[in-house]
């Protein structure tokens, strides 16, 4: 698994790249190489390391909060997930 200059450089400084590898490792496993690439991006990227550890925690505390729960109606409405994707969206766009 040989990567040239070109391929590290584009990692080394692709956060959007980054922080979907970040979530995506937390929902299933990753590729090594996405494991590689993720370890050489956080190795020069403090935003992105600290976006990974609070990304970490959330999930950790929703989990939490979900399990240790026994009621069954903690559920998003339709209008908040409506309202969530559209701020996903335009932060996305304004990157």
């Amino acid at each position: 698994m040989e990567m040239n200059e070109s391929e590290i450089r584009e990692i080394a400084y692709n956060c959007r790249k980054a922080t979907f590898l970040i979530e995506k490792q937390q929902i299933a496993s990753i590729t090594l190489r996405e494991k590689l690439e993720l370890k050489i991006h956080l190795a020069g990227c403090s935003i992105c390391k600290t976006f990974m550890q609070q990304s970490f925690l959330i999930n950790k505390m929703v989990h939490q909060m979900a399990h240790s729960s026994n009621r069954s109606d903690l559920k998003l409405t339709l209008h908040f997930k409506e309202e969530l994707q559209v701020m996903i969206s335009d932060r996305l766009n304004r990157s």
